[in-house]
């Protein structure tokens, strides 16, 4: 799904969250695991997902799923409040909104 921020259309989740992609992942590989993870949501994907278009699915390091979007996996920001927000986007100079 899009949604529409200041900084133009993003990609967002079902709640039209917005999501966002870390620097520091590698191509299908997610490196934020433990703490990174709960300040950094991935956007799960059940058992039965399959990639459609430019989105995919990665393995975790736990064995569970998680939405990519061009090779990038998915993640929220658990300081965004509500739909439209983008507070994540540059944390640590690593961390960006993913763009449509």
């Amino acid at each position: 799904m899009t949604g529409k921020t200041a900084m133009g259309p993003v990609l967002t989740d079902a709640k039209g969250m917005t999501l966002y992609v870390f620097d520091k992942d590698g191509a299908g590989k997610s490196a934020c695991n433990g703490p990174c993870a709960t300040n950094w949501p991935p956007l799960m994907a059940p058992a039965s997902a399959k990639p459609m278009g430019k989105y995919s699915v990665v393995t975790r390091d736990d064995g569970s799923r998680q939405w990519a979007y061009n090779g990038k996996p998915l993640y929220s920001w658990a300081k965004d409040a509500k739909p439209g927000d983008t507070t994540g986007d540059g944390v640590n100079n690593v961390w960006h909104v993913a763009k449509p």
